[in-house]
Formats: structure tokens, sequence, C-alpha cells
């Protein structure tokens, strides 16, 4: 196994070099030269993201930056994206909290399962303005050298399944995939499941030879993905959106002149913006190639009653939040709630 991980490393490091090297030599022209690296595939949600940003800052720097995107896989899997970012190989990266909470346990408050509510105006307010999230948690951020610039919702993650899952019971004994998170894991056992963590780019074979019997994931990447063709049934249980933070090293971020950092500003609100507009337009568009791809696939969502009884079984997570988390993340959740329920109170939801 060791003689395994180490040529899996010797690989990947040869891989960075020529990619890394080539991108030296495209960008020559460029004063600021910067690596964005996805854990999406290119046409994805964070591509679409990635491409305004470098649009706007190569825009407003007027070609002084070039800002080169490598969609998933070309740098390697989710958890080494982090460690290429937090030693300042790449600058920008998209973080999803399922995976980082293995390095910032505070950041599994987007792992907590019925905390947002279902009305998505809320959702984005609450994301673009927290200062739960931008302030505490943005320091838990930094102290492992990382520096939070915009918080993204992807969608409404939908369960794929190859049974109907209509109440808790229906997860025994279930296989659920989850992300490398704890909190996830712990979701998912409080419905009675057996959650079953594993790299994205294996939910498709996992599925398929039945090693697990369900995913979740937003409408986008179900459809991307294929994973509509292993499973049978499609839900919407309202449980948790989809969110994913952009950050980049903060060393690097800290460096840069005060007209740059305005100009990287800039492109993140902008294209913070376009998604959350974006990615609506997108989900109903990918849910309906779906349905008209595989006409027998299932799609339902949750009843009120049916989703209150999963609401109650998800409250016992929040005080696994705060035992993962320890006391920042007590400080995140009581003020996040009651961010929310501020925010719900002006919209009148």
């Amino acid at each position: 196994m060791k003689r395994r991980h180490l040529m899996t490393v010797i690989c990947l490091s040869l891989a960075l070099v020529f990619l890394f090297g080539f991108h030296a030599a495209k960008a020559s022209a460029a004063k600021y030269s910067w690596r964005f690296a996805l854990e999406e595939i290119e046409g994805s949600m964070q591509d679409a993201f990635a491409k305004k940003f470098k649009e706007v800052a190569e825009q407003k720097s007027n070609g002084d930056i070039q800002v080169d995107i490598y969609p998933y896989g070309q740098l390697g899997t989710s958890s080494q994206i982090t460690e290429l970012l937090q030693n300042g190989a790449v600058e920008f990266a998209f973080q999803s909290p399922g995976h980082l909470g293995s390095y910032i346990p505070e950041v599994q408050i987007f792992s907590v399962h019925y905390l947002f509510p279902s009305n998505e105006e809320v959702i984005k307010k609450v994301l673009k303005e927290s200062a739960a999230l931008y302030d505490t948690l943005g320091h838990c951020y930094e102290a492992k050298d990382f520096r939070l610039l915009s918080i993204i919702p992807e969608g409404w993650q939908i369960w794929t399944t190859n049974k109907e899952i209509r109440k808790p019971d229906d997860f025994e004994g279930f296989k659920m995939r989850v992300m490398t998170s704890p909190l996830l894991v712990e979701a998912y056992k409080a419905y009675g499941a057996s959650p079953t963590p594993m790299p994205y780019s294996e939910i498709y074979s996992a599925l398929q030879l039945k090693m697990i019997d369900g995913q979740v994931n937003p409408y986008f990447a179900i459809e991307e993905m294929k994973f509509y063709e292993v499973t049978k049934y499609m839900i919407k249980a309202d449980q948790l959106m989809f969110i994913c933070t952009f950050v980049s090293n903060n060393e690097f971020y800290k460096n840069l002149p005060d007209d740059i950092k305005k100009i990287v500003d800039e492109a993140s609100a902008a294209a913070t913006d376009f998604i959350f507009s974006y990615q609506d337009k997108l989900n109903e568009e990918r849910k309906g190639k779906i349905l008209k791809a595989k006409p027998s696939m299932v799609h339902y969502e949750l009843t009120p009653e049916e989703r209150a009884a999963f609401q109650e079984k998800a409250m016992v997570v929040r005080d696994k939040y705060v035992e993962i988390g320890g006391p920042q993340a007590r400080e995140i959740l009581d003020s996040l709630v009651k961010e929310i329920e501020k925010v719900q109170k002006e919209i009148g939801s």
C-alpha cells in the first residue's frame, strides 16, 4: 500500500509540473498569473462561476491578470486540491464543506440538515451578508491558511436511490454515499441509514455495482455525472442546500496590492451575483433533461408532513456539530439561527 501511495504522489507531482509549466509559459505576458481549481467538471456550476470570475478579473485589470481554470480531476481529488491551496500551489479553489470539515470542523455548519428554510430568498440573503459566516467562521478559515471570499448555493441536494424513501424508517440498512464529513455521516445515521464516504468520481460505478444504494447531489450534478442512469428514484426533501465556499490562499490574498485585491473582491462579487440566479435556471434545466432521458425515473417531493419526520430526527445533529466543532461552533450555530430568523421576518417568510 505504501508503494502504491508513493506512486500516486509521484504521478500527481509530475502532472502538476507539466500543467503548471504549461501555465507559466502561456501566462508570460500577464503581470499576475493565477490558478483556479474546481471540484466539479467543465460545464458545472463551479465552472460557470470560475469563468465569470476570470472574465471580470481579466477585464478590470486590462490584461494584467490571467486566470487559468482547472476542472475536477486535473489537479487530483478534493482533498489534494485543499493541500495545494493551503501550500500556495494554487491561488483559488472551491472548497466544499462536505470534505473541508476534516480541516475546519466549524465549516460543517453547512452540513446541518434542516438548518436553512426552504425559502431560497432567505438563504441567498444570509449567505451574502452573514456575520456569523464571514467573520466568525472566516477566522476559522484563516487559521488554516485560507481566505473565505464567497459562499454560494448550487441547488438543493436531491436523493437518487434504488428504493422509495418517504420516512426515516425507509433508510434502515440503506447505504448512502456521503462526502468525507463527520457531520454528514451523523446526519444519515440519525435517519437510520448506513452512510458511506467515497470520492465523487467513484459514485457511478459504486451505484452500478450496488456497493451503495443511493447518493445525494443537486440536479445539475446528477445529470452531468449520469447518476440517474443507475438509480430509480429522485427525491427532493429540502434537507440541505449544496453550499460551496470560494477560497484563496490567505497569504497570497493578504500580499496582493490594494488595487489588485479590489479587483479580486469585485470579480468574486460579480461571479456570486451571477451564480445566485444561474443555479436555479441550470438545476431546473438539468432536471428536465434527466426526466426526458429516463421517463421511467420516479421523481417526487416530500410533503410537509413527511419532511417534518426527517426534521425531528435531524435536530440531534446540531448538538453533534457543537461537539465536533467546539466553542466557536456553538457561537456560529446560535448566531446563524438568529440571523436566519431575522431575515425570515424581514422577508415575511
